[in-house]
């Protein structure tokens, strides 16, 4: 058995990069997040209120500790301009053990 990952990344979409940008920002600020790359230009498509949507948006690939996730995906909810955001987190199972480190350090979590 596997021990459960330490690190997640974080999955979100914005709507635009200065929004996303923000987002990101305050994520860093209050140490939910180490680092939060934005890539911009990607379309979603997506089915709301019985609809069939297309809309430009930014992806932000977000990463964190484990111990952190959770407060994050609650304050992105917060934070985010979206009714419903989207917030995924995926488990980080390999890394360099320097990055993974320095996740620890800057989000505050204790392995």
């Amino acid at each position: 058995m596997h021990p459960a990952p330490r690190h997640h990344l974080l999955l979100c979409t914005c709507p635009d990069v200065t929004q996303a940008t923000r987002l990101a920002e305050q994520l860093v600020e209050e140490e939910l997040a180490a680092c939060v790359n934005l890539v911009p230009g990607l379309t979603s498509i997506y089915r709301w209120a019985g609809e069939i949507a297309r809309d430009s948006e930014v992806l932000l690939l977000i990463k964190t500790s484990a111990t952190r996730s959770r407060a994050l995906i609650d304050r992105l909810a917060e934070l985010h301009p979206y009714e419903t955001p989207e917030a995924i987190a995926v488990p980080i199972t390999e890394g360099l053990a320097d990055y993974l480190n320095w996740i620890d350090t800057a989000t505050g979590a204790h392995p």
